[in-house]
């Protein structure tokens, strides 16, 4: 499932990346990005669910986990795949 993904940065220093997820579970992710990211660091990013899935408003979901597989792709970006260790629902209208 193709999903919104914000990650955020792991110091307040940097800047979001702004991607979409190629697969999603309630365990982990994939995404494909330029940044870079090593095996065992952490990361938290937010997914939305468009307003068709809960047939609502947009939801976003605020994630913490870890990177546990980075992989070339091919084209200059790398694959990023990471376990979900805890996760959030937040409402619309709070910052993230």
């Amino acid at each position: 499932m193709t999903l919104p993904l914000r990650v955020l940065p792991a110091n307040h220093h940097g800047s979001e990346m702004r991607t979409e997820t190629r697969d999603v579970s309630y365990r982990g992710l994939y995404f494909v990005s330029e940044a870079e990211y090593q095996a065992g660091n952490p990361l938290e990013f937010v997914i939305t669910l468009p307003q068709q899935v809960p047939n609502s408003g947009d939801v976003s979901i605020r994630c913490q986990g870890e990177v546990v597989r980075v992989e070339p792709t091919g084209n200059g970006r790398i694959g990023v795949a990471a376990k979900i260790a805890h996760y959030e629902f937040v409402s619309a209208g709070s910052s993230i």
